[in-house]
């Protein structure tokens, strides 16, 4: 059977430590096995955790702890979509917390390296298919924000002040 999913290159060599931290934050999410490197991996120590496959939200995913060569970007994230402000703040505050960062339009880096889109369910719905005045009203809101402030998306949508 073929499957497909998410292969994810942790510079910092804290796939195993990113995998535990999903595990204790983020629902339906385990650290599901852990290999460790055996003599003569490039960059690896004997014994350490080298490949680490995890769940995150239902998510299959594989970690790999290779060294500095290559970092991972916003070119990949995880796309984690909430149910209201208070997830919002919840997820956001976490993910950033420890040496993460903020960024635009609801992405953030938490601190392992990894990209992720906190996501009102509140914005897909405001937004629409982006044809209505009023859902280029909510797009043009959330384009202005680092984190996605749900009242402000229903005040553009609803052309009132915030």
């Amino acid at each position: 059977m073929v499957t497909v999913r998410p292969h994810l290159w942790f510079a910092d060599n804290n796939a195993h430590e990113a995998a535990a931290f999903y595990a204790e934050h983020v629902p339906d999410s385990r650290v599901r096995h852990v290999l460790t490197a055996s003599d003569g991996i490039p960059g690896a120590e004997p014994g350490e955790p080298f490949i680490v496959e995890f769940t995150v939200c239902g998510l299959e995913v594989v970690g790999l702890n290779a060294g500095p060569h290559l970092r991972l970007d916003e070119a990949f994230s995880f796309y984690l979509l909430c149910d209201g402000q208070d997830e919002v703040d919840h997820y956001w505050d976490l993910l950033i917390s420890g040496g993460g960062r903020p960024g635009q339009c609801g992405w953030c880096t938490d601190r392992f390296g990894v990209s992720w889109q906190v996501i009102p369910k509140q914005l897909e719905e405001l937004c629409g298919d982006y044809t209505t005045a009023a859902n280029q009203r909510a797009m043009q809101a959330m384009l202005q924000m680092s984190k996605i402030d749900v009242p402000t998306l229903e005040a553009a949508y609803a052309d009132q002040p915030a």
